[in-house]
């Protein structure tokens, strides 16, 4: 894995609206309150023995300034807290990534980089990636006629390794404003924040001050009831909190796929088979969010292959995704270069979307288009693809979706239901695959201290099928269509479906590809569930 790049925050000439006018002095230390019960929750000891910049740390790597220099180009100005390290090529990713190819708003990138990975009681998708770190960037572009290129262009990055889109998005929104004013005095004090907030344990209600803003957010745990926001109100007054943050990490899964809504279902085979998709949006906004919202529409199970939510022209892989001599990789793009419109043309799966406006016109792209249609740079939004998708069309969801943009539903409304479809569906793919894995597993009366572990039954594919006829997603899912024919595709596609379940049953469950999450059904036990039922 390279270079990933999900969403962007920033300003062309308009100056964005302050969040807060509240003085700073009234704002207390940073505290941390922990819910009265619960995973997650119980207070850490070593938390008091925390040297200076190690909570900072824990939250953010560095913050950079990246400016453009008409003879020179991109730049990094400034990087703080002044020690931080960053070596040349992630200079050069992070001055590359943190200017958009078009003149548009938000975007964030991710940067390669190798870092740490702490799992504990936190979701799937919140876990660190290996190798990467994220950008969350803040562009401003206004007028300045001193200046020989006519423009006043910079960014503000924060690098971090932790995945919170939507909480990061918040912080830049109060601080590049100020930033932007007060120059880099401005960042020392920020950071200087940052360091006093406790470190980001799942299932812990935060209050963040920064910059005379208080925050309020609680990082969810693998024990949370998909769906709903566990932010729950503290026995502390909450006269001083400025933002409460109901979800740190999930974008509007609505907005992002309203341009394509017909195609939904689609989408999330293409991803739960990992196969090859471009994004091309017209901006690194939209393509960033477009892309999170795929990768995140397979959770509870994690995305394991590739994806970069903003894929420039000088990225080191360009070659090796362009080239027409082999098959794509599995790796879902997002890119906004008109450029990459005759380039990435031979990749199998193209997501062309317009602009990302909410409810008022009626996705209009109900038909899959050819590939070969997809030749000029005017070419109309929608999905082009050859692929036949193996189960039927889900036209109740559709029907659903369709009514509330006729009806003016509440965004978040229609969010919340597409998110649950998605997990509905994931998890009738999970199930049969589970309940087959716990099939293997050694019985109970086998496992002992004085005795040698036992070993795990392999993982026989042609077994796992025959299971399907009676005991396969069917029994959860009222979508018809060749579930079986889905299941072999993916074995077949990537078969560490097969070796995941034989080999990570040996770890601990925490680093499974997914986790169960609250009120998902319990795993059968190895002394309740006969294999030999099995047809």
């Amino acid at each position: 894995m390279a270079l990933q790049g999900p969403e962007e925050l920033g300003e062309q000439v308009e100056e964005p609206e302050d969040l807060d006018d509240q003085d700073a002095s009234s704002i207390s230390p940073a505290e941390e309150i922990t819910l009265p019960s619960g995973p997650g929750g119980d207070e850490e000891p070593e938390e008091a023995l925390l040297l200076p910049w190690d909570r900072f740390s824990a939250w953010l790597h560095c913050i950079c300034v990246v400016g453009f220099d008409l003879e020179l180009g991109q730049a990094v100005e400034v990087i703080y807290p002044h020690h931080s390290k960053l070596s040349e090529k992630e200079k050069t990713s992070i001055c590359y990534l943190s200017f958009p190819d078009s003149n548009s708003g938000e975007f964030l990138s991710l940067l390669l980089s190798d870092v740490s990975e702490h799992r504990g009681d936190l979701m799937i998708c919140l876990q660190r990636e290996q190798g990467h770190y994220y950008g969350y960037v803040y562009f401003r572009q206004v007028r300045d006629k001193s200046l020989k290129r006519g423009y006043f262009q910079k960014s503000l990055v924060l690098i971090s390794k932790l995945p919170y889109v939507t909480f990061f998005h918040s912080l830049l929104k109060i601080m590049a404003p100020e930033y932007f004013e007060k120059q880099e005095p401005c960042l020392e004090a920020a950071c200087n924040d940052i360091d006093r907030w406790p470190t980001p344990h799942p299932g812990r209600i935060l209050t963040l001050p920064i910059m005379g803003v208080v925050i309020k957010v609680r990082i969810p745990t693998c024990y949370d009831k998909p769906g709903t926001s566990q932010l729950v109100q503290s026995a502390q007054s909450d006269s001083q909190v400025s933002i409460v943050l109901p979800t740190i990490h999930e974008v509007d899964l609505f907005r992002c796929f309203y341009p394509v809504f017909f195609h939904i279902q689609m989408l999330w085979e293409l991803v739960l088979l990992g196969e090859a998709l471009v994004v091309m949006a017209p901006s690194p906004a939209e393509s960033s969010d477009t892309v999170l919202a795929l990768v995140s529409c397979i959770s509870p199970l994690r995305y394991c292959s590739d994806f970069r939510p903003y894929f420039t022209i000088h990225d080191s892989e360009f070659k090796e995704y362009t080239t027409r001599t082999q098959a794509p990789p599995s790796v879902i793009l997002g890119v906004t270069n008109p450029f990459f419109a005759k380039t990435l043309q031979h990749w199998p799966h193209i997501i062309r979307i317009g602009d990302m406006k909410q409810a008022g016109e009626m996705a209009k792209q109900m038909k899959v288009k050819k590939l070969k249609n997809l030749k000029t740079l005017d070419s109309k939004p929608g999905v082009y693809t050859a692929y036949k998708p193996y189960l039927n069309k889900d036209e109740e969801i559709i029907k659903q979706l369709q009514k509330g943009v006729q009806q003016k539903r509440p965004s978040a409304a229609q969010n919340a239901i597409l998110r649950r479809y998605f997990l509905e569906l994931t998890q009738s793919f999970i199930i049969p695959l589970e309940r087959y894995v716990a099939s293997l597993m050694p019985l109970q009366k086998s496992i002992s201290p004085w005795k040698n572990p036992p070993q795990l039954r392999p993982f026989i594919q042609q077994d796992f099928m025959k299971t399907l006829e009676k005991a396969g997603p069917q029994l959860t899912s009222r979508l018809k269509g060749d579930w079986i024919g889905l299941y072999r595709r993916r074995t077949e596609q990537l078969p560490c479906v097969g070796t995941v379940a034989q080999t990570e049953a040996h770890i601990e469950p925490s680093s499974w590809p997914y986790q169960r999450p609250a009120g998902y059904p319990p795993q059968p036990s190895p002394l309740t569930f006969n294999p030999s039922l099995q047809p």
